[in-house]
C-alpha cells in the first residue's frame, strides 16, 4: 500500500479524552474514530490489526476442533426470560423494541442462542460433543465507558460453546479451550496469566480469566510464587486467622467512644489492634422491579477490605441489586446507627459474618448507639450471622491459602474467560438428549469467550514506547515500512520500488512511504505506526544501498538492497 494513496490521519498532540496508552495510540495513529461514548469505528490500519487477531483466533478454534457459525446480534426477550436472564442481567443489557412493541436486546453474550440451536437440532447421544463459536459484535449499555477499547459498550468478541454428555466431557472440551487459548494469546504476542475467576452473569460452577499484565488493567489478580494459586482478587480465597479456641470468653461492656467512627479512631481511642474490631458495612438490596427489598449489615474483622462480588455471591443476587444504604433510614427498620453499629442489637435485616470472625475472641464492635462501643463480643455468645462465609479480599501480603507463603498482587487486563456451565441453561432451557436407554438427560455446557477488540488494546499496552507503538510481526498491520527520502529523486524512487516488488512477491505486506513530506515527519509516523521493520532508501541508493531497522531496536543497520529483502523476508517468515 503507497502511504500516497492511503486514507491516513496522525495525531501530534495526544487526544483530551485519553488517558491509557492503547487509547491515546489507537486515536493518534488513526486506528479507531469515535462515534459516540463507548462506541468506535475502525478504520484502515486498526481493522487489519482486527482481522489478524481474528484470523489467528479462527485458526487455533478450528484446530481445537469448534466449527464458526453467525448469529444475529439481536435477540428475542423470550429466550433471555427462558434463562431467567432477562431481568437478572441488570441494566447493562442493551433492551430494544421493534414497531410492534416485541422485546428485544442486543447481544452482550450468546448462551441463549445456542442453546436454542442445540436443543432444535440435537436430539441424542451420538450428536455430542459439539463445539461452536462465532466472532461477532457485541454490546452492552456500560453506565461509565472508559479506557478506549478496554471498557466500551460496543465490542467484537469471540464466544463459543460446547456442548457434552456429562462432566468428564465437559473437562475435556474445557481443557481444550484452555490449551487453545494458550496458543491464541501467545501468538498474538502477549504476557498472560490464567486465573481463577468469579462466574459473574454468566454463571455456572467454574472459571479462569486470562489476564494479560498491565498497570492500567482493571482486573486485580493475587498470586503465589510459591504454588500454582493465581486468582482474581474478586474470586481469591483468603486463609482465616487461627481460631482463639483457648482464649476465654470476657464479659461484654459497652464503652464510651465518643466521635470515634472508624475502625482507626476506636483502635486508637481504645488502644487496641484494629484486628481486634469488627466492621460494619451496611446495604440495601433491590428486586427484579427495582424496588428495596431488603437491608444487609456485613461484617469483616476490622483490618479486612470488604469483598463485594463474595457478598452477592453469598446473598445469591446480582451485583446491580445492592448498593450501600442510607444509613439514617436503615437505623430506622433495624437498629444501625452510622459509624457506630455492630452485630449484635440489629433487627430486620440479613446479617453476613465473615468465617473468620466466629473463631476470634474478645472482640469490639459497635454498640447501636451514638458515641458507643462494646468490648469483648464473641460469636455465638453475643451475636451470630444468618449467613457465615468468607466475605473478605485476598490482601497483598497475606497467607496464601494453599502454601501458606505471602501472596502478590498484579493488574491486569481480562482478554479471555473460560466457563463450566453445566447444567445452568440446558435445564432452564429444556435441552435434553436421550441416552443409549432413551432416556432424558440435561446436555452439559461451557462457554468460552475472547475479546477481540480489548486484545488489541491489550497488545497495544504491552508493545510500545514514547514514540508509539511496536507491534508483534503476528498481529502488526504492516510487516514492512519502506520510507524513501526524497521521492522525486529517480534512482531513490526505482530502488523504493525494486524493494517493494519483491517484498510483496514474497508475501509480505508493505507500506510503501512515498508522500512528499520532510524525512523527520516519515520517521516520527513510522514510529508512531509502529511497523515491525522498517527500510530507508536515501542517499546510499546509488550504491545500492539502504538502512534496515526493526521497530524494537534502537540500532541501524546499513546492508544492500538485496540483503534487506532477504533479511525482512526472513524475519517474517519466523515471526508472523
Amino acid at each position: 500500500m503507497r502511504l500516497s494513496k492511503m486514507h491516513l490521519k496522525t495525531l501530534r498532540e495526544v487526544p483530551a479524552e485519553a488517558e491509557i496508552p492503547s487509547h491515546i495510540l489507537m486515536l493518534r495513529t488513526g486506528m479507531i474514530r469515535k462515534l459516540a461514548s463507548g462506541v468506535y469505528g475502525f478504520m484502515s490500519l486498526g481493522w487489519r490489526t482486527i482481522r489478524k487477531i481474528e484470523n489467528i483466533v479462527r485458526e487455533e478454534m478450528d484446530a481445537a476442533g469448534s466449527q464458526e457459525i453467525h448469529m444475529s446480534a439481536i435477540q428475542p426477550a423470550e429466550l433471555w426470560q427462558e434463562s431467567g436472564r432477562w431481568d437478572a442481567y441488570g441494566p447493562e443489557l442493551w433492551r430494544i423494541k421493534d414497531r410492534h412493541g416485541r422485546e428485544f436486546c442486543l447481544g452482550p453474550t450468546h448462551e441463549e442462542i445456542f442453546t436454542d440451536i442445540i436443543r432444535n437440532d440435537v436430539s441424542s447421544y451420538r450428536q455430542l460433543p459439539m463445539n461452536l463459536y462465532q466472532i461477532q459484535t457485541k454490546y452492552r449499555d456500560e453506565a461509565r465507558p472508559r479506557f478506549g477499547l478496554m471498557r466500551s459498550r460496543e465490542f467484537i468478541m469471540k464466544d463459543a460453546y460446547s456442548f457434552d454428555r456429562d462432566d468428564e466431557g465437559l473437562d475435556r472440551s474445557y481443557r481444550e479451550m484452555y490449551e487453545a487459548y494458550e496458543k491464541i494469546f501467545t501468538r498474538c504476542g502477549l504476557k498472560f496469566r490464567p486465573v481463577e475467576a468469579d462466574n459473574g452473569a454468566i454463571g455456572g460452577s467454574n472459571s479462569h480469566e486470562f489476564t494479560a499484565i498491565s498497570e492500567v488493567g482493571e482486573s486485580e489478580i493475587a498470586y503465589c510464587e510459591h504454588c500454582s494459586m493465581a486468582a482474581t482478587v474478586e474470586r481469591a480465597e483468603c486463609r482465616d486467622a487461627e481460631p482463639q479456641d483457648d482464649v476465654e470468653m470476657l464479659p461484654m461492656e459497652e464503652v464510651h467512644t465518643p466521635g470515634t467512627k472508624t475502625i482507626e479512631e476506636v483502635s486508637e481511642f481504645l488502644g487496641i489492634d484494629q484486628k481486634s474490631t469488627i466492621k460494619a458495612l451496611l446495604f440495601v438490596t433491590y428486586d427484579i422491579e427495582g424496588k428495596e427489598a431488603g437491608y444487609v449489615a456485613a461484617f469483616v474483622r476490622g483490618d479486612r477490605e470488604l469483598n463485594m462480588t463474595k457478598l452477592v455471591n453469598a446473598l445469591g443476587i446480582p451485583e446491580h441489586a445492592i448498593e450501600f444504604a442510607d444509613e439514617e433510614k436503615m437505623g430506622e427498620a433495624t437498629g444501625c446507627v452510622g459509624g457506630f453499629t455492630g452485630p449484635t442489637k440489629l433487627h430486620d435485616c440479613t446479617i453476613v459474618v465473615d468465617s473468620e470472625l466466629p473463631g476470634l475472641k474478645n472482640l469490639c464492635a459497635g454498640a447501636c448507639k451514638v458515641d458507643h462501643h462494646l468490648i469483648n463480643v464473641n460469636y455465638g455468645r453475643d451475636y451470630e450471622g444468618d449467613i457465615v462465609t468468607d466475605i473478605k479480599i485476598l490482601a497483598e501480603g497475606e497467607p496464601c491459602p494453599v502454601c501458606g507463603a505471602p501472596v502478590k498482587h498484579a493488574r491486569g487486563i481480562e482478554v479471555g474467560q473460560v466457563f463450566k456451565l453445566g447444567t445452568k441453561y440446558s435445564e432452564s432451557m429444556k435441552a435434553y438428549y436421550k441416552d443409549e436407554n432413551m432416556k432424558d438427560h440435561p446436555i452439559v455446557m461451557g462457554c468460552y469467550g475472547i475479546g477481540v477488540t480489548r486484545t488489541m488494546a491489550a497488545v497495544i499496552e504491552q508493545h510500545h514506547d514514547e514514540n508509539g507503538i511496536i507491534w508483534p510481526m503476528s498481529v502488526a498491520p504492516y510487516h514492512v515500512i519502506i520510507t524513501v527520502m526524497k521521492p522525486d529523486d529517480e534512482i531513490q524512487a526505482g530502488v523504493a520500488e525494486k524493494i517493494y516488488g519483491e517484498l510483496l512477491a514474497g508475501g509480505a505486506e508493505v507500506l510503501l512511504d512515498d508522500r512528499k513530506e520532510r524525512p523527520g515527519v516519515k520517521f516520527k509516523d513510522a514510529d508512531l505506526l509502529g511497523i515491525p521493520i522498517r527500510i530507508t532508501v536515501g542517499r546510499g541508493a546509488a550504491e545500492g544501498m539502504i538502512e534496515y531497522k526493526m521497530r524494537r531496536d534502537a540500532d541501524k543497520t546499513e546492508m544492500t538492497v538485496e540483503e534487506g529483502i532477504k533479511q525482512a523476508l526472513e524475519t517474517i517468515s519466523e515471526e508472523k
